[in-house]
């Protein structure tokens, strides 16, 4: 089983919010998905649980493009600290 991690499209038209998940690459971008692990709003805060991102990228799991830009644009704060 090939698992991502991707954004799932929530929200209303014209103003979306996103769910940060983990999924088999099979499933819709909006359906079923193993673990949520964080949000993106494109209007407010990023969150994201940075261990379970890690603990899934242990095991094989690829961020998608989105997602990767988003992460570079928001480094944890301890890498921020270091720089």
């Amino acid at each position: 089983m090939a698992v991502h991690i991707r954004l799932a499209r929530y929200g209303t038209n014209k103003a979306p919010f996103y769910r940060i998940v983990v999924t088999d690459h099979r499933n819709p971008r909006d359906g079923r998905f193993i673990e949520n692990i964080g949000t993106f709003d494109p209007k407010g805060p990023f969150t994201l649980d940075r261990a379970r991102l890690e603990y899934w990228r242990e095991r094989g799991a690829q961020a998608s493009h989105t997602l990767t830009r988003l992460l570079k644009k928001n480094p944890a704060p301890a890498e921020a600290a270091k720089s």
